[in-house]
């Protein structure tokens, strides 16, 4: 990873939490939502810029730690893009999975535009037409 940043296995402070979602383009939500995506999550990385002490990137699994696991929250702030970090967050929650998950597990992921590349860098293929992801609206 790239030597101006550290890389957690852990959450994020909330307010960090709330405003690295906002700020990075995923739709906000409130300390009530936040606080128990911290705590209830199966998986858990951020990354910190050295210099400002500010987190920048994230990334968390949640699941039922048998066979299925979903990558969420995957995000980086605009101006700390491009310096491998995204990558390095998901590399470390794959690894994780491989590491203490029982063997092949079922690893999901809802891909926005602009995670697609890296995505499909690190292995992930669309479900389509087999499946697709639905979601409830709010």
């Amino acid at each position: 990873m790239h030597p101006d940043y550290d890389l957690t296995l852990s959450p994020p402070p909330l307010a960090d939490y709330l405003r690295l979602r906002a700020d990075s383009g995923l739709s906000p939500v409130t300390e009530a939502q936040g606080e128990p995506a911290l705590v209830n999550s199966w998986a858990w990385v951020h990354v910190r810029h050295r210099a400002s002490g500010e987190v920048v990137a994230m990334g968390r699994v949640i699941g039922d730690g048998g066979w299925y696991f979903h990558i969420a929250d995957m995000a980086t702030l605009p101006e700390h893009q491009k310096k491998g970090l995204g990558q390095a967050v998901l590399e470390t929650l794959i690894a994780k999975i491989r590491e203490d998950a029982p063997p092949r597990p079922y690893v999901t992921l809802m891909a926005d535009e602009p995670g697609r590349p890296l995505y499909a860098k690190l292995g992930f293929v669309e479900t389509a037409p087999h499946s697709l992801g639905m979601m409830l609206p709010r």
